[in-house]
C-alpha cells in the first residue's frame, strides 16, 4: 500500500487551511500544558521540542521550563560562554524567543541575538558556535535555535546545540527534558524569569551580525569565481523561512546572477502550495509544496530552496525537482572530485534509509562509507574533525567540509548545497539532473518507493527491537540475502528497526517517531516489478514479525 496523496496536493491554500494567527498566539499565552498528560510535556525528538499551541504541546510553560532546564544544564557542565539563538518565521518563533530571552537574562547567561530583529537559519548558529570556539577550550559558547523546521504553520519547536554546534545527542535532550518536565510539574516555582523588555535591556544581551558573519565566509566553501565567469543564472525560493534576508547580501556580495522569487514572509504561510496530504508545509524536497518554483524552472541555469530554517535544501532544473537522494550522489561525487585539500582519509557520512547509488559512488571514489542511523546527530563528531567529508539524509539535508578539509557546520546546512548547485553546473557545464542521467548511466539506476502502514504503540515498540534472528527470509525478490541489519555499519548504533541488502535491492523498516505508523523504505537496481515485488516481501516479513508472540 503506498501513502494516499491529497486531492488538494500541489494546489494553492485556501483560506479555510489558514492557521488563525492571533488565536495560536493567544494559545500560547493563556493555555497550561498538563504535565501528567504524555503529550503535553517536553519531549525533545530528532530535533529538539516541537509542538502546537492549541494542543498544549508547545506553549508558554514549555519554552520557560526547557530554558531554564538549559540554564541549568549549562552551569552543572560549566559552559560559561556566550549562547547565541535565533529564530525562524513561524508565528510561534517570536513569543517563543521573548519567552527564552526572559529566562537567559535573569539567570545571567550571556545571550547574542541577531542584529535588528532579523531571523537566523539553524546552520547560521552551528556556524557561529564553532566560529567562537575555534581555538579555546574554556568559556565555550553554545546555541539554541526556535523553529520546528518545516513543519505546518501553526506548529512551535525549540532546539539546543552543544558546544560543538551541531544537534544535541540523547544523553544531553534526556537530561534537558526531565529537568524541564520536573519544572512543568513543580508550576515552574523555580524558574528565573524577568520581563521581556528588562531582558532586552540587560548588559549580558548584546545584538550579533550574524548574516554578516556567515555571508563574508562563504567563500571558504563555494566557487563563487566559477559561478561567475560561467555567467550561471540561479533562482532561489525562501519559501518565508529564516534566511529570507540572507540571498541578497550573498548575490551582492559575490556578484551572482542570483533572482529571489519571493521576500515575502506571512506566519500563515499562504504562498505555499499544498503537501501530500492537504497540508501546509515549508518542504523544499517534496514536487507538491514546491510548484512555485517548478513553475518558474525554464527561467534559470538553476534553481533551489530551502525550508523554514534554512536546513534543507531543494534543487530545481529545467527537468524540475531533483529528488534528494539524486542530488546527493551527485553532489558527493562532485565534492570527492573537487576539493584536493580534503583529507585523502576522509569518508561519505549517510544514513541507512538513503540510496544505495552512494554506496557505489564511493566505491567508485575509493572512499570509506559511514553509514548511520537516521538523525543528524551521529555526523557531528566526524564533521568537526574533519574525517567526514560529507553527511546527509536521505531528507534532504546535508553538510560538508569547507574547501581546506576543516569544520564548516556540524548541523545541516541547506544553504551550501543549493549554492553548490550553481558551481557544479558552472565547473561540469551541465546541471546536477544532467550529471545525474550520466551518473546512473555508469553505476545502475535506483528506482525507489517508500510505504506508510498503520501500526500501535505496541508494533512499533516491538518493530524497533527486531534482530536479524526473526528475519526467516534467505531471498527477497528472488535474490539472495546478503545482509540483515539491526545496528548501522558505521558506528554500530542500533537503527530502531531492521535493513535487508541484495546484490541489486534493500528495504528498511523503522517506526515513526512521531506518528503511529510504520515506513518502509525500499530500493531496486532493477526496475519496477522488483521494486514492487521487494515492497510486498518486506510487508510480509514487517507483518510476520510484528504478529510474532
Amino acid at each position: 500500500m503506498s501513502t494516499m496523496v491529497s486531492p488538494l496536493a500541489g494546489k494553492p491554500a485556501p483560506q479555510s487551511l489558514l492557521v488563525d494567527v492571533p488565536k495560536l498566539l493567544a494559545a500560547y499565552a493563556d493555555l497550561r500544558p498538563d504535565p501528567a498528560l504524555p503529550a503535553q510535556r517536553v519531549a525533545f525528538g530528532t530535533s529538539g521540542h516541537r509542538g502546537n499551541s492549541f494542543a498544549r504541546s508547545f506553549n508558554e510553560w514549555h519554552v520557560l521550563a526547557i530554558s531554564q532546564a538549559i540554564c541549568d544544564y549549562r552551569k552543572n557542565q560549566g559552559i560559561d560562554g556566550p549562547l547565541y539563538i535565533g529564530l525562524d518565521t513561524h508565528a510561534l518563533s517570536q513569543p517563543a524567543f521573548e519567552s527564552a530571552l526572559e529566562v537567559l537574562a535573569a539567570n545571567g547567561v550571556a545571550t547574542l541575538i541577531a542584529k535588528g530583529g532579523e531571523f537566523t537559519p539553524t546552520p547560521v548558529i552551528s556556524h557561529a558556535i564553532l566560529a567562537y570556539n575555534r581555538g579555546r577550550s574554556a568559556g565555550l559558547a553554545d546555541g539554541i535555535v526556535i523553529t520546528p523546521s518545516h513543519n505546518p504553520p501553526d506548529n512551535g519547536g525549540f532546539k539546543y546545540n552543544p558546544p560543538n554546534g551541531g544537534p544535541a545527542d540523547t544523553g544531553i535532550t534526556g537530561a534537558i527534558q526531565d529537568r524541564a518536565n520536573a519544572l512543568l510539574r513543580d508550576g515552574l516555582k523555580t524558574v528565573r524569569r524577568m520581563p521581556f523588555a528588562q531582558a532586552r535591556r540587560a548588559n549580558t544581551t548584546r545584538e550579533h551580525d550574524f548574516l554578516g558573519a556567515y555571508v563574508s565566509d562563504l567563500g571558504h566553501m563555494i566557487d563563487f569565481d566559477a559561478i561567475r565567469g560561467a555567467g550561471i543564472h540561479m533562482g532561489v525560493d525562501p519559501l518565508g523561512g529564516a534566511g529570507v534576508h540572507y540571498w541578497a547580501p550573498i548575490a551582492q556580495r559575490y556578484q551572482l546572477d542570483l533572482t529571489v522569487v519571493s521576500t515575502e514572509v506571512d506566519p500563515t504561510f499562504r504562498f505555499m502550495t499544498l503537501d501530500w496530504d492537504g497540508k501546509i508545509r515549508m518542504d523544499p524536497s517534496s514536487s507538491y509544496a514546491m510548484q512555485r518554483l517548478i513553475g518558474l524552472k525554464d527561467h534559470y541555469d538553476v534553481a533551489f530552496a530551502c525550508d523554514t530554517d534554512h536546513d534543507r535544501h531543494g534543487i530545481v532544473t529545467r527537468a524540475g525537482l531533483l529528488a534528494p537522494n539524486h542530488y546527493l550522489a551527485v553532489l558527493i561525487d562532485y565534492l570527492f572530485r573537487q576539493r584536493p585539500q580534503w583529507s585523502s582519509t576522509a569518508a561519505i557520512g549517510k544514513t541507512v534509509v538513503s540510496t544505495a547509488l552512494i554506496d557505489r559512488v564511493a566505491q567508485r571514489l575509493g572512499r570509506k562509507l559511514y553509514e548511520v542511523p537516521v538523525g543528524f546527530k551521529w555526523f557531528v563528531d566526524g564533521l568537526f574533525d574533519g574525517s567526514l567529508g560529507f553527511g546527509g539524509e536521505e531528507s534532504a539535508g546535508a553538510s560538508f567540509l569547507r574547501r581546506d578539509g576543516t569544520v564548516w557546520t556540524t548541523d545541516k546546512d541547506g544553504i551550501i548545497p543549493a549554492l553548490l548547485s550553481a558551481e557544479i553546473t558552472a565547473r561540469s557545464g551541465r546541471d546536477p539532473a544532467e550529471l545525474y542521467r550520466t551518473l546512473v548511466g555508469e553505476l545502475g539506476e535506483p528506482l525507489a518507493d517508500r510505504v506508510e502502514a498503520p501500526a500501535s504503540a505496541q508494533q512499533k515498540s516491538r518493530l524497533a527491537k527486531l534482530s536479524p534472528k526473526q528475519v526467516q527470509s534467505t531471498r527477497l525478490a528472488g535474490e539472495k540475502v546478503i545482509d540483515v541489519l539491526d545496528h548501522a555499519p558505521g558506528n554500530n548504533a542500533a537503527i530502531g528497526g531492521i535493513k535487508v541488502s541484495t546484490a541489486s535491492g534493500w528495504f528498511a523498516a523503522r517506526p515513526s517517531g512521531t506518528e503511529d505508523i510504520y515506513k518502509i523504505y525500499a530500493e531496486s537496481f532493477r526496475d519496477q516489478a522488483h521494486l514492487q515485488a521487494i515492497l510486498q516481501e518486506a510487508q510480509t516479513i514487517v507483518d510476520a514479525a510484528l504478529s510474532a508472540r
